[in-house]
């Protein structure tokens, strides 16, 4: 099965030590709870800042639009983005996109459990399962299991957002996402 079950967020609460309803709030504040498109594939998110930064900026002046300094550029269709990328530096595309439900940046492979980066594009093709134990490998690595369990949406999303976290508001989405689910 695809999607995650009830049971699914119970064995992660419990292995963070945290409640479903901060999980819940995660995964709707970075993916809107889907984890998959219509299409079957993961949800992505392709950072054009992080494609530029892994390739050096080589690609920036010929294709601003998948490689620049700077954030953004999201068109609705990310893969159309991440080919484009990935013609010219498959690995470099695959590291600078998010995946899935939790949107797991690609080049967290490793800190998440997969050695290999295509192993883990896999798993994010796989199921929300897979993404969910992505998700609870990356949490854990960042010790970010106080700041879920404590509900400091400031915290948890300085890490897991990055420093311009509260440009989109990551904490305040997921604080009220969490009063939601808390109910």
């Amino acid at each position: 099965m695809k999607t995650l079950t009830e049971q699914d967020y119970i064995i992660a609460a419990h292995e963070l030590g945290c409640e479903v309803a901060a999980i819940k709030a995660v995964a709707e504040v970075e993916s809107l709870n889907g984890g998959f498109q219509a299409d079957g594939k993961p949800k992505i998110l392709f950072e054009r800042h992080k494609f530029h930064e892994f390739t050096f900026g080589k690609y920036s002046a010929m294709n601003s639009d998948i490689s620049n300094p700077k954030p953004g550029g999201y068109t609705g269709n990310e893969y159309v983005r991440l080919d484009k990328a990935a013609k010219l530096d498959r690995n470099a595309a695959l590291k600078s996109s998010s995946w899935g439900k939790f949107q797991i940046m690609g080049f967290n492979h490793n800190l998440v459990g997969f050695p290999v980066l295509q192993d883990f594009i896999n798993a994010m093709y796989k199921s929300e399962g897979e993404q969910l134990k992505a998700f609870v490998q990356f949490i854990k690595r960042n010790k970010l299991d106080d700041e879920l369990r404590d509900k400091k949406w400031a915290d948890f999303a300085r890490v897991y957002n990055g420093r311009n976290y509260h440009i989109n508001e990551y904490d305040k989405k997921m604080a009220a996402a969490y009063k939601k689910y808390s109910k």
